[in-house]
């Protein structure tokens, strides 16, 4: 198989690459051919912010589950909160399920800008992960006492 043609039948995580931008660093896995983690580190503003939605974007077409890991976020600006109101939108266009795990900081501003919860937050990238996967939640199973 030529190169030309093994990049043609690449899957989306080969295609992906860490990417450094501003005083943000993104980097994606796929836990399935349509299931992306998308991580980020550092900061998210002005600078920063339609870089990141570019880049968690880039596989829509081959995506319908995406996680967002901004747990190593050091700075969230207004702009990171427009960048994600951005996502969520293009997400409900392209039918790609969603959750964002975030750190203090995104905990922070979504505190002030999303205080009625639109966005679909989760405490880690697990429950995230649960969330976007549709796994039920464990439920207690209630037991009779016995006689």
């Amino acid at each position: 198989m030529s190169s030309a043609t093994h990049a043609s039948a690449a899957s989306p995580e080969s295609l992906i690459e860490p990417t450094d931008c501003h005083t943000a660093h993104f980097g994606t896995r796929w836990l399935q051919p349509s299931t992306a983690v998308i991580t980020a580190h550092g900061e998210l503003d002005a600078a920063n912010a339609q870089a990141f939605v570019d880049y968690a974007l880039r596989h829509a077409a081959h995506t319908d589950r995406l996680v967002l890991d901004l747990a190593g976020v050091d700075f969230f600006g207004t702009a990171g909160f427009s960048a994600l109101h951005t996502l969520n939108v293009r997400c409900a266009a392209e039918k790609i399920e969603w959750a964002l795990a975030p750190s203090a900081a995104v905990t922070r501003l979504l505190r002030i800008c999303d205080p009625d919860s639109a966005l679909p937050i989760c405490t880690s990238v697990e429950t995230a992960l649960s969330a976007v996967l549709g796994e039920p939640r464990r439920l207690l199973q209630l037991v009779s006492k016995p006689r």
